[in-house]
């Protein structure tokens, strides 16, 4: 008997406690989730990927063919946070200033106003961002790597939460300007998106026909402040990764750039951002430590912009998205 009580305890003392409670940040990605889906069937992937980038405070870049809700689901998210707005719709003869602002004389005190742009927001949509030239998307380096501008000499600092979601299609490639890598890289998420499968296809073109998705984004309401999701994201950065898993991290990154089917591997930059992202991916769950399964489900994200596929690689079909899961079955596990 006194065997089993003390058996008994040692089991109870071995029961995992979370350290940080996740229960207000899950209930109000539920919550979110709840509110994009009035309006979103299917394509959670996606939804989970832009959640995990909130989190993160990382920017993204959705990818797929016209159609998809690409620009939809970011717009619907942004509704759902209770912050500043904007959305730029990028074409070739966008301008610099367009994005940014521009001075302006003011006759009646002599002096030239910074008139601010419409990246002066906390959430920005832009659409369509390779129709821009190299110019124009030169414009964005400095504001989404260190979330300030420099204007005339002068300094002006971003309000935080600060996070641009830019779209772009794969396949129409007249008139477009294809984004350099130094602009790649300052994106935490390449996102693909594919088409809905069957079902979700019928249950689509069913609500059209029923008329429930007439006005349903205008249903769509606001479930975090800005300084609830400045807590959640502060949060994050206490979930526990063990040093085998920053071991684990560093050795997929470190491969990229070994890998002979890669001309280009992923820099230091990319490291970071697959900590932060899996330390997100695991509070979306309901965790306070990482996995290898978070390490590995944000990598195809956080790589497959960074890397590029030699070109007799690419002439063959292989995708980056083929040569990182070779990577990561190629890499052992952490236990």
């Amino acid at each position: 008997m006194e065997n089993f009580e003390k058996q008994n305890q040692e089991n109870t003392n071995t029961e995992f406690h979370s350290r940080l409670d996740m229960t207000e940040l899950q209930k109000s990605l539920e919550q979110v989730k709840a509110e994009i889906g009035k309006v979103i069937i299917g394509q959670e992937s996606m939804i989970e990927h832009l959640l995990v980038a909130l989190l993160s405070n990382g920017h993204v870049l959705i990818e797929g063919v016209p159609g998809v809700a690409k620009t939809i689901t970011a717009k619907l998210l942004a509704k759902t946070v209770d912050v500043g707005f904007s959305r730029i719709q990028f074409t070739p003869d966008l301008m610099p200033s367009d994005i940014l602002g521009t001075s302006i004389f003011n006759v009646k005190n002599s002096e030239f106003e910074f008139k601010k742009g419409p990246i002066f927001s906390s959430f920005i949509l832009i659409d369509e961002i390779n129709r821009s030239p190299a110019k124009t998307q030169a414009a964005l380096f400095e504001v989404m790597e260190e979330r300030q501008i420099t204007m005339d000499g002068k300094q002006y600092e971003m309000q935080e939460p600060f996070l641009v979601v830019a779209t772009q299609n794969p396949i129409e490639h007249e008139g477009t300007y294809r984004l350099p890598e130094a602009q790649l890289d300052r994106f935490l998420f390449k996102i693909n998106v594919g088409y809905p499968n069957l079902t979700q296809e019928v249950q689509i073109i069913k609500n059209q026909h029923e008329n429930k998705l007439e006005d349903k984004s205008d249903a769509v309401q606001k479930v975090i402040s800005g300084a609830q999701l400045k807590t959640y994201q502060n949060l994050v950065k206490d979930v526990v990764v063990e040093t085998q898993l920053l071991e684990y991290i560093a050795k997929i990154i470190v491969n990229t750039r070994e890998n002979q089917f890669l001309y280009l591997g992923a820099s230091p930059r990319a490291s970071l951002a697959l900590l932060t992202a899996s330390k997100s991916f695991a509070a979306v769950r309901g965790r306070d430590f990482v996995t290898p399964e978070d390490i590995k489900e944000a990598s195809y994200a956080v790589l497959r912009h960074r890397v590029m596929v030699s070109p007799e690689r690419e002439m063959e079909g292989l995708t980056a998205d083929e040569i990182i899961r070779q990577i990561l079955e190629a890499i052992e596990i952490p236990r």
